[in-house]
């Protein structure tokens, strides 16, 4: 287990004060804070190698082009994909999700085949699928929950996917419930029917070992700011298959191979759908947020997470009135905890902790269906990361205490 007072002197904002109080700072589902190695190799390259990358014969266009090819190889490495050319950067889990429905259903699908989600799936891999049944007369099923959070059982799952199902698209781990879904399973049972799975894996990647070849899965996303690394960058893997079957997203520079005003062909994988300036400093930093997120390992970091988790519901319930939405057992969960108490208004209650310097998430988290099947508005959600502390829970419950009392 790696030292968390050292591992904090990485991350300078968690030392400042909110309303004169010390920083709490538990919205990690939404972004992590970045440690110092990542912004310095940022500003270095800033300072030093800034130049256009893929197209440039001079020096520095070529060390750019050389780092920012490393950090896609990096990325290779770390969720084990077979080739790089199976590392598609992009500028979030929502712009890959959004990749992959456009180019799926314009080349894969027709009117009336179904892509199937979850009851319990962030809006970003609800309205893509949305725009594209619009545009396409496609169909968008969804997969149920039980009251607790969890997906039904596979025997379930296997009478929701028809002979029209053409895609799966589902979250690994829900970013209100913390639901850990059996994805190996559910990939290997759509497998068995023929259909390929798209993981969002936002809110996996920071915390669980990813690995591609062994889930088998045929595309997967995440981003960059929820794991330590820079905003505006992430990725998306897809098999080369698979990609080498979709048309390009986007159009411009970088993505084609030749053009003329009667046709235009494109650039092999994965330029092909990388059109334009890719943010190579971004990239450059990403990997940097692997190595530091690699070198702390994913299993100490999964098992420090988890010892909070469970020490955050087990304080929580004792707080009276308290709704905790998701599995109740911390080992089915990922590092989040949503709630509500009593009567009190959600935003209400992270308004005022606010106050005390304890920074949580409010609202319905970008998941409006998931909240209408539970029945209420929204809730308050903390989220914890590799540096946040036991004594950091406690000011939570400490406040969340204060907070009830004054209702």
């Amino acid at each position: 287990m790696y030292d968390i007072n050292k591992v904090r002197e990485d991350f300078p904002i968690l030392q400042r004060e909110v309303y004169g109080r010390p920083l709490v700072y538990l919205d990690n589902a939404a972004t992590t804070q970045k440690p110092l190695c990542v912004l310095d190799a940022m500003r270095e390259e800033y300072l030093n190698v800034n130049a256009n990358v893929h197209r440039g014969v001079h020096y520095l266009s070529q060390q750019a082009t050389d780092l920012h090819e490393a950090a896609r190889e990096r990325v290779r490495q770390f969720i084990n994909a077979r080739k790089t050319e199976e590392i598609v950067f992009t500028r979030g889990t929502t712009e890959a999700i959004n990749l992959v429905a456009s180019s799926f259903c314009e080349s894969q699908m027709r009117e009336g085949d179904e892509v199937v989600v979850t009851d319990m799936e962030h809006h970003s891999n609800i309205v893509p699928w949305q725009l594209e049944a619009m545009k396409r007369g496609i169909v968008v099923r969804h997969l149920p929950i039980t009251d607790d959070g969890c997906l039904v059982d596979c025997d379930n799952i296997a009478a929701c996917l028809t002979e029209k199902t053409r895609l799966l698209s589902l979250a690994h781990v829900s970013n209100v419930l913390g639901t850990v879904n059996p994805v190996a399973d559910i990939i290997r049972l759509a497998h068995e029917r023929g259909i390929p799975v798209l993981i969002d894996a936002a809110q996996s990647a920071p915390h669980i070992k990813l690995d591609v070849q062994a889930l088998d899965c045929d595309f997967l996303a995440f981003s960059g700011h929820k794991m330590y690394g820079p905003t505006g960058i992430g990725v998306l893997y897809g098999k080369e298959e698979w990609l080498e079957k979709l048309p390009p997203y986007q159009g411009g520079g970088e993505m084609i191979d030749k053009v003329t005003w009667e046709k235009t062909t494109f650039e092999r994988l994965p330029f092909k759908f990388e059109a334009g300036t890719p943010d190579y400093v971004a990239t450059h930093g990403l990997a940097k947020a692997i190595d530091y997120v690699e070198s702390l390992g994913l299993d100490n970091i999964q098992q420090h997470e988890e010892k909070l988790t469970r020490y955050c519901m087990e304080q929580l319930q004792t707080i009276e009135g308290i709704r905790i939405y998701g599995p109740q057992c911390s080992m089915d969960k990922d590092a989040v905890v949503s709630f509500n108490i009593g009567d009190i208004h959600h935003l209400d209650i992270g308004t005022l902790l606010d106050r005390l310097g304890i920074a949580v998430r409010t609202g319905h988290h970008c998941a409006q269906p998931l909240m209408d099947r539970l029945g209420i508005s929204g809730t308050v959600r903390a989220s914890f990361a590799l540096y946040n502390t036991k004594e950091e829970v406690d000011a939570l419950v400490a406040g969340i205490r204060r907070v009830a009392q004054m209702f």
